[in-house]
């Protein structure tokens, strides 16, 4: 026999304001179940949230949960006022009979010691004691909106596997998709106020959602080629010229209605950058940079090259110095030794985690114009600010709303455009993906696919670091940074582990090396004939290929070639194409080329 559901909500309507946010929206949680909740940002998923938690009443439909069943809710905005410490504030949320050493346990592990004044935690750092208070009763649901928020790779990686070893039932909201992947075992798609529900964790939610939508686009093209056949009948049809047939006008009516339903949905994020002059091909050639402050390393012997086009990942547990080692890369501080070398021509746009550069009084016209003109330029093209919010999902409406009472994605979205809009050849981005939704990340992700300049971004989100990164940076401890080519997961191929506390990888190595016997020197190792000749024929071949590729684009830019001579126009298309690829080949020979130079010769 089938288990009981601990907790349903069934046919579940809610209005707020005008809006029709939710309706006929269900969910329902089994005994030790782990739910996904997706859907777009501004589609209702808090909302749900908190009626599943008891916290809001809808207009309409029914919550059950079974009688005696504890639950527990993460909110986006913790109260911990009137608690004399964060440890009293996570015992307050047990019961008699509860472990109150699990407390200490989780707030350790969270980074938090307990002692902490309520009055003087950051916002990540309260999220992160309301989510030991959640987590401490081991209650029979557990509700959790973002989770990950402010959380780093460490605290990550051990709360989800805290989460698996739990027998609580979970329902939870996050954009970050590795998370969700490992952790879910069913998904409930919130879509234009009504729930859709796979049987599968959110693994394979995004291939079921966009066969669900091309089903949605049929039913759209059928229902149009009607629509055409009925407008042609009332204006032709012998009968329409003679006498209105009523009932078919009618139908008609609810067949546009039909459509009009089937196309409302919450808006797309459309996503562009402003290209500022296309900088050197070396952009930073950092060799051998230390930066300490007072008797913390931070940086300790670190080199890296950084090419045009590269999209390069920091990432490290919080603390680790990765602002401080973009601050090195970028020339904003100076190292204490070694020396910074930046390309020639370089614009630099850049996001801060904290969002330091909104203030809480500025309007969404002022966060986006600095008070100007209402006209940005956009890759060359005059844009109305508000044409250009209105990719980002803002109404015009909102054009003097203060930054105060924007949402957290609606602030992720703002800043995004905010950053986007100035002109730039290298974006440096920290923690870019926070309070983004999946379609708005997809779009982000496209958009730095398709950026012709630099990338480089401080993320602990791992799918993204995996369909972004060309190579990581990762903090290896005591000021040791270590680059790998690839994504995260390539990272933990060749590393053997994902990112650990800072003191882990020395601990390791340290051990490893009093516990292997010393090898003799190796023979030293020599580039081949082959080799030294490719590295010094590339670099023209590399000219070749991007002067060609000017070319090729000078002749693509004439607008009437196409209409001229569509053959030549496709030609050079396939032509451009093949050059890039080459190009791209050589550039990566090149680069393998001289890391095997340095390495021989350091």
């Amino acid at each position: 026999m089938a288990a009981a559901p601990i907790l349903s909500l069934q046919e579940i309507s809610l209005r707020i304001g005008s809006t029709q946010l939710l309706e006929a929206a269900e969910m329902s949680l089994l005994p030790g179940e782990k739910v996904a909740l997706v859907g777009r940002n501004g589609s209702g998923k808090s909302t749900l949230l908190k009626i599943a938690a008891g916290e809001i009443d809808p207009d309409g439909g029914r919550r059950f949960i079974q009688p005696g069943a504890t639950i527990r809710y993460l909110q986006q905005e913790p109260d911990l006022s009137g608690f004399p410490n964060v440890l009293a504030y996570v015992e307050a949320g047990m019961q008699a009979g509860d472990d109150h050493y699990r407390a200490t346990y989780l707030l350790n592990h969270l980074g938090l010691t307990g002692e902490e004044d309520p009055r003087r935690l950051s916002g990540g750092e309260a999220r992160r004691a309301a989510l030991a208070r959640v987590l401490a009763p081991e209650p029979d649901i557990i509700l959790l909106d973002e989770p990950t928020n402010h959380l780093d790779l460490p605290a990550i990686e051990w709360l989800e596997n805290e989460l698996m070893s739990i027998r609580s039932a979970l329902v939870i909201i996050s954009h970050d998709r590795r998370f969700l992947s490992d952790l879910t075992r069913s998904t409930v798609w919130l879509d234009r106020g009504t729930t859709r529900r796979l049987d599968k964790g959110f693994g394979g939610f995004e291939e079921w959602r966009d066969q669900v939508l091309e089903e949605e686009e049929t039913a759209r093209h059928k229902l149009d080629r009607q629509i055409v056949r009925e407008e042609h009948w009332l204006t032709y049809g012998v009968t329409a010229r003679r006498k209105r047939n009523v009932r078919r006008l009618e139908g008609l009516f609810n067949l546009r209605q039909e459509r009009r339903d089937l196309k409302r949905s919450v808006g797309e994020v459309r996503i562009s950058v402003a290209e500022g002059e296309t900088s050197g091909k070396l952009v930073v050639d950092a060799k051998e940079i230390s930066k300490a402050f007072g008797e913390r390393v931070i940086v300790e012997d670190f080199s890296t090259r950084i090419i045009r086009g590269d999209r390069v990942g920091i990432i490290g547990p919080n603390g680790a110095g990765k602002t401080t080692l973009i601050k090195l890369l970028t020339g904003e501080l100076a190292p204490d030794s070694g020396t910074v070398k930046l390309g020639s021509n370089l614009e630099l746009a850049s996001l801060d985690q904290r969002r330091a550069s909104l203030s809480a009084d500025m309007t969404l016209k002022e966060a986006v114009t600095g008070g100007g003109s209402d006209t940005l330029v956009i890759n060359g093209q005059p844009k109305h600010f508000m044409g250009y919010l209105k990719d980002f999902l803002f109404a015009p409406e909102q054009a003097g709303t203060a930054v105060a009472k924007l949402s957290g994605g609606e602030r992720g979205r703002l800043v995004l455009a905010r950053v986007l809009a100035l002109p730039s050849n290298v974006l440096v981005l920290d923690e870019p993906t926070n309070d983004l939704d999946l379609e708005t990340l997809d779009l982000l992700q496209e958009m730095l696919g398709d950026y012709p300049g630099t990338v480089i971004v401080v993320s602990h989100d791992r799918d993204f670091l995996d369909r972004v990164a060309t190579s990581v940076i990762v903090a290896d401890g005591g000021g040791r940074w270590t680059e790998y080519p690839g994504g995260y997961s390539d990272m933990v191929t060749q590393r053997g582990y994902g990112v650990t506390a800072p003191e882990a990888p020395a601990k390791a190595k340290a051990e490893k090396s009093a516990a292997a016997p010393v090898a003799p020197p190796a023979a030293r190792q020599k580039l081949s004939f082959k080799q030294k000749h490719a590295l010094e024929t590339l670099p023209k071949q590399i000219e070749k290929f991007e002067a060609e590729i000017a070319r090729l684009n000078k002749v693509l830019a004439d607008p009437n070639l196409y209409v001229r001579d569509p053959k030549a126009f496709t030609d050079a298309g396939k032509i451009l194409e093949k050059v890039q690829g080459e190009l791209g080949k050589a550039e990566d020979e090149w680069l393998e080329l001289e890391a095997l130079r340095e390495q021989i010769e350091g």
